[in-house]
């Protein structure tokens, strides 16, 4: 498998403020909303959640609409992503508003390898019951349709990379 890189910005979180994930039994996919085009980076979302009162970005990772993956909230920590699922849950966000909007090619390639990387450290099956969009969780629309509709190709292609590492 190709190795994928991921940005660490350096965000700050304070100490006592996060809680350790005793266990990982799925990872949800996530849009990040907004105007069309909008491309936020992690420091942004950072931003963002911190004035809801949150101890940082929920997301542990975000990929931008050039494919770059972005570290957010620790692995090692509890959410802040999907409400009634975070403590045993990995949040992704794909950069976009994909009600209005389709994801880019490279973001599809990269949430596939970041996709297969997370399931093997985390033990997580690469399959619909594991890889969940926030819709299958809470009423929203997130992550948009056309994020949503290819949901089992980007479980396919991470099932390719794991075969192929």
């Amino acid at each position: 498998m190709e190795a994928i890189q991921i940005v660490n910005r350096g965000l700050f979180f304070p100490s006592g403020r996060l809680t350790p994930r005793r266990e990982t039994e799925r990872i949800v996919l996530h849009h990040t909303g907004g105007a069309p085009g909008e491309d936020l980076d992690a420091e942004a979302i950072d931003t963002v959640h911190r004035r809801l009162g949150w101890a940082g970005v929920g997301y542990h990772f975000l990929i931008r609409k050039s494919g770059a993956v972005e570290a957010g909230r620790p692995a090692f920590a509890v959410g802040a992503h999907a409400e009634g699922a975070n403590g045993d849950s990995v949040g992704i966000a794909l950069g976009g508003n994909f009600c209005e909007e389709e994801p880019t090619a490279a973001q599809v390639e990269s949430c596939a390898m970041l996709l297969a990387v997370c399931a093997a450290s985390f033990g997580v099956a690469l399959d619909g019951e594991h890889i969940v969009g926030h819709r299958d969780l809470s009423a929203t629309a997130c992550p948009g349709d056309a994020l949503y509709e290819r949901l089992e190709e980007i479980i396919g292609k991470a099932n390719w990379y794991c075969m192929n590492d």
